[in-house]
């Protein structure tokens, strides 16, 4: 079998957001599975809600990525930074992604 040293790089963000125009939870809901199906559609990410599933005005995302090569997932991350603070009902209040 041959010596082969891949890289493997997992890149791993979270998102704080708060969502000031909604007033219910299944408003919350909705918007958070259009962002989440559009952000594993283009990025093949795993992303989900991590806390606060139970406040209509908070949420926090997680996301995960793995790649051989830092910088593709750099892009990546900004791109879904990108994504996710376009859309007109989410403020993004906190944002942080590690590469491992």
């Amino acid at each position: 079998m041959a010596d082969s040293k891949q890289q493997m790089i997992v890149a791993i963000g979270t998102f704080a957001m708060h969502f000031p125009e909604v007033h219910s939870l299944k408003e919350k809901r909705q918007i958070l599975r259009s962002l989440i199906d559009r952000v594993k559609a283009r990025f093949n990410a795993s992303i989900a809600e991590v806390t606060d599933n139970d406040l209509w005005q908070r949420g926090t995302i997680g996301v995960a990525m793995v790649a051989n090569d830092r910088l593709l997932l750099q892009q990546m991350a900004q791109k879904i930074d990108d994504i996710l603070a376009d859309h007109s009902s989410v403020e993004i209040v906190d944002t942080y992604w590690d590469y491992v």
